[in-house]
């Protein structure tokens, strides 16, 4: 019975230390602070990430600022799919291609109207690159990221270039 026993607990052992090294199924949903942005520009931004591997998320963003005529507007939603190069699984370097619809205005002055703000609401889609780490449990997260799109409508805004940046910290569940 022994010389059974011990072969027998020993396969167990070793395939319960090899399942230990793999892609952790539990944690596929992430969601994150810009904590960078709201401290430089006081906008507040959210994202949400779902893992669908250990090396591929799709994901989303939504910002608020206060300032309509900021740069980047005073609302802004956008999709995002990212990649990831890093040896542990959902984290490391990765490279990021996103979509973003966002609104504000514009101020501009005319000779013949003076100073008038304008509403505008543009898409840009954009590539970006950043780095991600977890802790030991893989629950909390810390993201440094950018990121540079181009406008593609209306036709006045085709010429702009968008940012995107960020100092996230997150939880994964």
């Amino acid at each position: 019975m022994m010389k059974y026993f011990i072969p027998f607990a020993t396969l167990l052992f070793s395939i319960s230390m090899a399942g230990q090294a793999y892609y952790n199924d539990f944690y596929r949903h992430e969601i994150k602070f810009n904590a960078g942005q709201f401290l430089v520009t006081s906008a507040i931004e959210s994202s949400y990430e779902y893992y669908l591997n250990e090396d591929t998320s799709l994901g989303g963003s939504m910002y608020f600022n206060g300032d309509a005529t900021a740069y980047n507007g005073n609302f802004g939603i956008g999709p995002n799919i990212r990649a990831y190069f890093g040896y542990t699984p959902q984290s490391g370097f990765f490279a990021e291609v996103f979509g973003l619809y966002y609104t504000g205005e514009d101020d501009e002055v005319s000779q013949n109207l003076g100073g008038r703000d304008y509403d505008y609401a543009t898409t840009a889609i954009g590539l970006g690159a950043g780095s991600k780490w977890t802790t030991r449990s893989q629950r909390f997260i810390i993201e440094i990221h950018g990121g540079l799109g181009r406008n593609i409508n209306p036709e006045d805004f085709q010429t702009d270039f968008m940012f995107r940046a960020g100092l996230s910290l997150g939880f994964r569940f």
